[in-house]
């Protein structure tokens, strides 16, 4: 078993800065060597920053800690508050992030797979 808290303090700035927009901090709470295995990160999201547009590879869950944000898709743009958990099935375009004027922080939960992060933005910003 193991138990895990999400904690500002321990945040640091992402491995792949190139992957977001903005001022993002990550904690890698569980971060799995085998494939397949729940991969769990806390993504602290200043007011304004995003992740990019990209695909994963699994179904991810987002589960919103504190602030206001937006999760977005070609096809909605949701807000998201506290409590909310947004389910983004394996294959689908999506960007999720902060609002330009509220910070957030969310926890990311997938099983561990490959991401593509060199797709089309398409104007991610319309979105």
């Amino acid at each position: 078993m193991i138990i895990v808290r999400p904690d500002r303090a321990k945040a640091q700035s992402p491995d792949r800065p190139e992957y977001f927009s903005g001022r993002v901090r990550t904690q890698n709470l569980v971060r799995p060597e085998e494939p397949g295995k729940v991969e769990l990160i806390g993504v602290f999201f200043e007011a304004g920053g995003r992740t990019v547009p990209h695909v994963h590879s699994t179904d991810q869950a987002l589960y919103i800690v504190e602030g206001e944000g937006i999760v977005a898709t070609e096809r909605e743009r949701r807000t998201v508050r506290p409590g909310d958990i947004a389910v983004i099935p394996a294959g689908i375009w999506h960007w999720h992030g902060a609002t330009k004027t509220t910070a957030m922080v969310h926890l990311s939960m997938r099983p561990s797979g490959p991401t593509d992060w060199t797709v089309e933005k398409k104007n991610w910003d319309e979105y």
